[in-house]
């Protein structure tokens, strides 16, 4: 199993959202970073990338569990990660790794 490296914290710090039946989407991160590690206290639908709001054709995610995003490509612009529930409210958590 390969180990990811969280970043330098001051320029790309952890960063956590509250979802509802709305989609709760987190501050924006600067391009760099190759994935994001996503954890969240209920199921909820997850999607990562530039301007991105989460649907309920999103990834589904278990709680409670650490998930791998690869941060997509796209223009080089700044990225966020967005979550919806499945069922109850909650929040994720995300940390940008390489």
């Amino acid at each position: 199993m390969e180990l990811l490296n969280p970043l330098n914290d001051a320029q790309f710090p952890g960063r956590t959202v509250s979802y509802t039946d709305t989609a709760g989407a987190t501050a924006t991160w600067n391009a760099g970073p190759q994935g994001v590690m996503v954890w969240s206290t209920t199921p909820c639908y997850v999607v990562v990338g530039e301007g991105v709001t989460a649907t309920t054709a999103s990834t589904p995610i278990p709680a409670f569990t650490p998930i791998p995003f690869i941060v997509p490509q796209g223009t080089g612009g700044q990225w966020r990660v967005s979550a919806i529930r499945v069922s109850d409210n909650g929040a994720i958590y995300c940390r940008p790794v390489n």
